[in-house]
Parts: structure tokens; C-alpha cells; sequence
């Protein structure tokens, strides 16, 4: 997947580049797996704003993914199509009792190709087992955390976790953050690497392509008046709070933790934190 840059006609045009759609076979998706999409603006049910800078946007249809296939069962890869909800394309699959799915794929997946599900299917990419049956060293994607849940880490476009170690009915996986996290044996996992991998190189390159996606404007708080902001007024300059960075509302924004789960704390290895430093 390439990145295309376009004709510097404007100045916004020198910096944009885009996304090759080339690997994508069909611009219609299946009617029966999409749904209508409301725009929120980041609103919730009373109206109130609880996601800043939300609003606007082109209208989309929501894609209905399945992230816990049938097991046992052969699946051919009838259309890879683009899907506005999320950075990864997606794989119109159909198995062999007739029924459509709509799948993420991976970098192994064209129109054409099939794989398959459960304990017993060969260890190649797109195929999907639990993660007993997968070699150590070996890496996967659409990671379930409880078994029969369906996926819920390492979905984005690009991304991959390596299996690490299995033992004591646990596998350590190497996540994309860096974090070493353990799931059980029994969760299910799909061999590969998400595709779309280019989707982090694309440059937005222009205000109104920003306004599209459905982003609105953001103001920095060091620019509004003190009482809109704890990093507002001054005269002028930029330090003159000499307070740490922190939200409208006064919460800190660096350096604060923002996990407080303490239940799933003995499943981390090491923290994503400690991954990056080394």
C-alpha cells in the first residue's frame, strides 16, 4: 500500500498525500451488513457536550464487523472495501453455508483467497485459532481478552502483537504500545498483520479535509482569557501560568495516570511506559 502525493497546485496541495486505494475491489457495500449512522457531535443523551471539538463531517454508513467468526469453518475473501469508521480495510468474506461477514484485513488478504478457523486449521496468515495452537514467535492480530468475547486488541491498521511465551495456561504477548500483557491460552487470535499498514504516513494537509472527517477547530489555552483557561491571560507571553499543563477544568494532562483498573493490573507484565524506554 503506497502513499500518493498530489500535483502542487496550491500550497495545501504541496503537503496533502493520501492513501492508494488500488487494493480496494469494490466502492458498494453490502447493504445487509451496514447500518445508518447518527452524527453525536459528541454529545451524549442530554445534549451536552462530553467530547470537545466534535461536529460536522461527511454523513457514513457503519460497516458491521464480526469479531468472533464460526469455528471450523473455510472462509473465501470475496471483496476488500474501504470503511470510514475505522483506519484498517475491511474483507467481505462469505462461508461455506452461504452466510457474508465482514472481516478485518490483513496484509495476506485479496479477492480470491480463502482461510479458515478453530484448533484445527494449518498455522498460516489470515487463519484464526486460539492462541495455544499458535507458535511462539509467531505474530497475530483481532486479540480476544476473554475467550468467546470476539477481538478487542490490535485492530488498527498496521499494527501487530508478537506472541511471546505461553505457559501456565497463559500467552505473553508483545503489544504494539510495548506492553507485555497476559491472555489466557483459550482467547482466540488471528495470524498476520493488519493491513493498510501506510495509514500513519498520510498528512491531513489541509483544514478542510480535517473539517470532513468530522474534527473541528481546536484553540490552544494560552491564547484564551484566564477565566476560560488555568493557562489563559498574561500579557502576552506564553509562560506565564508557571503552572503544569493542565485541562479547562483543571485536571493535569502530563504526567497523570489515567489507569485505575486494579483488577486486570496482575495481567501487565510491563507497562507500555517501561516498553518504550528500551
Amino acid at each position: 500500500m503506497a502513499i500518493k502525493a498530489y500535483r502542487p497546485t496550491t500550497p495545501a496541495q504541496r503537503q496533502k498525500t493520501t492513501q492508494d486505494f488500488d487494493g480496494i475491489t469494490t466502492r458498494k457495500p453490502l447493504k445487509s451488513l451496514t447500518r445508518a449512522k447518527k452524527q453525536q457531535a459528541g454529545k451524549n443523551n442530554q445534549g451536552r457536550i462530553t467530547v470537545r471539538h466534535r461536529g460536522g463531517g461527511v454523513k457514513r454508513h457503519y460497516r458491521i464487523l464480526t469479531h468472533n467468526l464460526p469455528k471450523n469453518l473455510t472462509f473465501a475473501v470475496e471483496e476488500i472495501e474501504y470503511d470510514p469508521n475505522r483506519s484498517a480495510r475491511i474483507a467481505r468474506v462469505k462461508d461455506t453455508n452461504g452466510v457474508y461477514y465482514y472481516v478485518i484485513a490483513d496484509t495476506n488478504m485479496t479477492k480470491g483467497s480463502t482461510f479458515k478457523t478453530g484448533d484445527e486449521a494449518p498455522v498460516e496468515t489470515s487463519n484464526r485459532m486460539s492462541l495455544e495452537m499458535i507458535p511462539v514467535g509467531t505474530f497475530v492480530y483481532a486479540i480476544e481478552l476473554t475467550p468467546g468475547r470476539g477481538a478487542q486488541m490490535v485492530r488498527a491498521a498496521g499494527s501487530s502483537a508478537q506472541l511471546m511465551a505461553k505457559e501456565n495456561g497463559y500467552a505473553t504477548l508483545k503489544l504494539p504500545s510495548g506492553e507485555m500483557r497476559r491472555v489466557l491460552l483459550t482467547c482466540e487470535a488471528t495470524i498476520g498483520t493488519v493491513g493498510n499498514i501506510q495509514h500513519q504516513n498520510v498528512k491531513i494537509g489541509a483544514a478542510g479535509r480535517k473539517r470532513r472527517k468530522g474534527i473541528r477547530p481546536t484553540v490552544r489555552g494560552v491564547v484564551m482569557n484566564a477565566t476560560d483557561h488555568p493557562h489563559g491571560g498574561g500579557d502576552g507571553g506564553r509562560h506565564g501560568s508557571g503552572k503544569a499543563p493542565r485541562t479547562p477544568w483543571g485536571q493535569l494532562t502530563l504526567g497523570y495516570r489515567t489507569r485505575h483498573n486494579k483488577q486486570t493490573n496482575k495481567y501487565i507484565v510491563r507497562t507500555r511506559h517501561e516498553g518504550k524506554r528500551k
